[in-house]
């Protein structure tokens, strides 16, 4: 069983390496990491190979009855048509053009059953994965796989959220893992306040006072528990090496084209964002939408909101596969859970997890593929059921990872990094 007590130093090498290259790499990776190797054509196999995630976050939930299972003509249907896709007959519903028109490449799973339906509780437990209760936090998502994959070699900030409003580093995503493993959140995509020194500020003296506060920090730690204090040295250090990257944040450089037809809305404009970042190395990144609670006029809002989706999102999937990251990358798009069958009194759906979908692509899936069914009416899963652990076994897996045989270790104690009762999705694997 590998037991993760610090990052490895060289996951997802190509399996077509040589024995002898394999051990050249983790004896470069050891001493000098992996930007390191004496032998360019290894190194840059090794950056290539290097896993991504693109981690979608529809906050309150999207309808799946609106989207990905559509369910026209029933008693919970509905008023939208469902369209046919690019995988021959599967139909997605009429609000989804862009995204039914690229299918082939995508991976459903329609019978995600995970019997939380508050928002308090759900988003926490969706995001952490759902193990067993080891008396600890367990970290979300993007802090574990920086974690468990190791960051690669890049001076980017392995682990990056954009979402609306305030950005700043969201140090307890991490839980038992630390501060150190937290995301740099980027408020509206752009980068940390004060990324740019100020004229008045030569190299020399943002040198000399770079010196103090790492002299401070060595006094103010004697005697005290350093975590928060090394995740602070931390944080510091990627904001200081984003001012190297400045041109992750001008929007100025990118192609009118791209700016059309990824869309000007919040969603549109970070998913675009997202992409830079993803072409620039980022491990892990996270784009948040909110507003996806349609207690109320559900429909009339799924019709305002869900382009704001779907031309973005198919733009992203066409663009990540033309310039080669697809096949590394893992794309997750979901929510907490699904809406209700049911349409209330106010013309809108309720929260709903016995039944709903989440959307994949890239990395380790097997693309146009539909995994699971449910009722005529939508209301409940067909056959197979499948919780937010059985997803998260599944998504390790794309990442080279078996949730079975890895674990952290926290305080001497060892901890399952996924649902010990639970697996992997097979049908989905490639």
């Amino acid at each position: 069983m590998t037991e993760i007590t610090h990052p490895h130093a060289c996951q997802g090498l190509d399996h077509d390496l040589s024995r002898r290259q394999a051990l050249a790499i983790l004896g470069g990776a050891a001493g000098t990491g992996i930007g390191g190797l004496l032998d360019p054509t290894i190194a840059a196999e090794v950056k290539r190979k290097q896993k991504q995630v693109l981690f979608i976050w529809l906050d309150g939930a999207m309808s799946q009855l609106e989207t990905w299972d559509p369910k026209p003509g029933t008693e919970f249907g509905g008023p939208f048509r469902a369209i046919p896709t690019a995988i021959p007959g599967v139909r997605f519903g009429e609000l989804v053009p862009a995204t039914a028109g690229i299918a082939d490449k995508l991976t459903v799973i329609r019978c995600m059953s995970t019997k939380d339906e508050n928002h308090s509780t759900g988003v926490p437990r969706i995001q952490r994965g759902d193990p067993k209760n080891r008396g600890v936090t367990y970290p979300f998502l993007g802090s574990a796989i920086t974690k468990l994959l190791g960051p690669p070699d890049n001076h980017l900030p392995p682990y990056m959220h954009i979402k609306p409003g305030r950005g700043g580093y969201m140090w307890k995503d991490a839980g038992f893992l630390g501060p150190r493993y937290g995301a740099l959140g980027l408020g509206d995509g752009k980068p940390p306040i004060h990324i740019r020194r100020p004229e008045s500020l030569n190299k020399q003296r943002v040198t000399v006072r770079d010196q103090l506060r790492q002299q401070a920090n060595r006094r103010f730690t004697t005697g005290r528990l350093d975590r928060f204090i090394s995740a602070y040295d931390y944080s510091f250090d990627m904001a200081r090496q984003l001012t190297r990257r400045q041109d992750l944040f001008d929007p100025t450089t990118l192609p009118a084209s791209d700016i059309q037809r990824y869309g000007r809305h919040p969603l549109g404009r970070h998913l675009l964002q997202a992409r830079r970042l993803l072409e620039a190395g980022v491990q892990f990144v996270k784009v948040t939408s909110y507003h996806w609670d349609t207690h109320g006029d559900n429909f009339n809002m799924h019709r305002v909101m869900v382009p704001q989706v779907d031309r973005p999102f198919a733009a992203l999937i066409n663009d990540l596969e033309t310039r080669g990251l697809l096949e590394n990358t893992l794309v997750v798009l979901m929510s907490e859970f699904g809406r209700t069958p049911k349409i209330n009194s106010r013309c809108g759906r309720d929260h709903w997890p016995e039944a709903w979908s989440v959307m994949l692509a890239g990395s380790g899936l097997k693309p146009g593929l539909i995994a699971g069914s449910t009722t005529a009416n939508g209301a409940f899963c067909q056959d197979a059921e499948y919780d937010i652990g059985h997803l998260f076994h599944t998504i390790f897996r794309c990442l080279g990872l078996d949730a079975k045989t890895t674990q952290y270790v926290n305080n001497g104690q060892p901890l399952p990094i996924a649902h010990e009762e639970m697996d992997v999705i097979k049908e989905v694997l490639a």
